[in-house]
């Protein structure tokens, strides 16, 4: 088959980012392995402005840059509607000479301003949906920090619902902002339903998005999960030695309230282990664990943001991992990760976890904080179930996540949109 020109346009990307920027430079990886052309446009809200240039390991860059303030509401307009006006024009004068096949939007901020650029005669667009965005304008389905359950529809109550923690005592005055809050979703929705085809990456995404977003209703929908590199998570199992820390539990991601890490203590003391936990990882809660954690006297250690060698080798020879959840999580690539690496795992069953995980054959899955308590307790105490769980889970990612098996899905989606023009 023949090579395609290839525009990714993203909001994260390496060498500093998050899951989403590592998926994003797999599937780089991946269609260059193909043999397709790629380059990348990386956009940025932060402290300056302008058009950057770079390379990363041979692929073109572009930083397309627009300062943000920090002011609540304000933030959010100027990363959204004020920027998908500039990042509109200017992928617009990028697509005029003709010299791309296919756009590719990766997140958030880029999804409106591709969609708008490549509407007046330009290369189709697929939109890989990675989290809530679409349908909740925190993108995590949560309401209320202290609720049980998620948000079940963004209705103005609702909103007025999810506003008022945030906000805090100021929340008369960000009364007003819901129906810019309201419209926003709106553009983002029916701008997402003019894209050539959308791609969730797990069940939920999609049946999220299927229920909340009628919008959609024409549009195609697949379901193909992020890439994984294979062959990195392989070097890393065979060669990284053991720690000297000898046996202990993992948690590893952003400490916010979405990832469950306010359940984690307590349900580690609940299951009484012994054995030290390590947290890697940095966010709002970094200071309210380290003053659970005094007071409940435990040993827990906490290493802040490591590099991603340094994450892997920790994760190498964790004895357990732990993942809490309450955010609907969409596909963590935490779990996919550790899962490669033969790690056991006690993970709460939410979002899209079930794509990654399934309960008693390569993880142990619980649906509350109580829940994960028993099933770390239950792991720790059963060597050969924690042996036998992390083989099989090794095994599964790899038939599945491997980025020739996913990206091979990504090209055909491309191709199908490309056929009725070649027609």
């Amino acid at each position: 088959m023949s090579s395609l020109r290839v525009l990714l346009v993203t909001d994260s990307f390496p060498p500093l980012c998050g899951g989403s920027g590592w998926s994003t430079w797999e599937l780089t990886r991946g269609l260059l392995a193909r043999g397709h052309h790629v380059e990348v446009i990386k956009v940025e809200a932060r402290s300056r402005s302008g058009v950057h240039e770079r390379t990363h390991e041979g692929v073109r860059v572009t930083h397309f840059c627009r300062r943000a303030t920090n002011v609540p509401v304000v933030r959010n307009f100027v990363k959204n509607e004020r920027l998908w006006d500039a990042l509109t024009g200017y992928l617009t004068g990028r697509l005029r000479d003709g010299d791309v096949d296919i756009v590719h939007a990766q997140h958030v901020m880029s999804t409106v301003p591709a969609i708008r650029a490549a509407s007046a005669g330009g290369p189709p667009v697929v939109a890989t949906v990675r989290d809530y965005w679409p349908v909740c304008y925190w993108s995590d389905l949560i309401h209320d920090p202290s609720a049980p359950t998620l948000c079940p529809e963004c209705s103005v109550t609702m909103m007025a619902r999810c506003v008022r923690p945030r906000a805090g005592t100021a929340f008369p005055a960000a009364w007003p902002a819901i129906p810019y809050m309201r419209r926003n979703l709106s553009t983002k929705r029916h701008t997402l339903a003019r894209a050539g085809a959308v791609i969730a990456v797990s069940h939920a995404i999609a049946r999220d998005l299927q229920r909340r977003a009628p919008e959609l209703a024409s549009t195609p929908l697949y379901t193909i999960p992020n890439p994984v590199d294979m062959a990195e998570l392989d070097q890393v199992y065979l060669s990284t030695p053991p720690r000297a820390e000898g046996k202990y539990v993992l948690y590893a991601g952003k400490l916010a309230t979405n990832k469950g890490v306010q359940f984690l203590l307590k349900a580690y003391a609940d299951a009484g282990l012994t054995w030290p936990l390590v947290i890697a990882g940095e966010g709002p809660l970094h200071g309210a664990l380290e003053a659970e954690a005094r007071a409940r006297r435990v040993d827990v250690r906490l290493l802040g943001w490591l590099d991603r060698p340094e994450m892997l080798a920790w994760m190498r020879h964790a004895t357990l991992l732990a993942f809490p959840s309450y955010g609907p999580e969409s596909l963590s690539r935490v779990l996919i990760e550790a899962a490669a690496l033969g790690v056991p795992i006690a993970a709460m069953d939410t979002g899209g976890t079930r794509d990654i995980l399934r309960h008693d054959m390569t993880a142990l899955l619980s649906t509350s904080p109580e829940g994960l308590a028993t099933d770390l307790a239950r792991l720790a105490g059963d060597a050969p179930l924690r042996r036998e769980l992390g083989a099989a889970a090794r095994a599964d990612v790899h038939t599945r996540f491997a980025t020739p098996v996913v990206v091979e899905q990504i090209e055909r989606v491309y191709r199908s949109l490309l056929l009725p023009r070649a027609a």
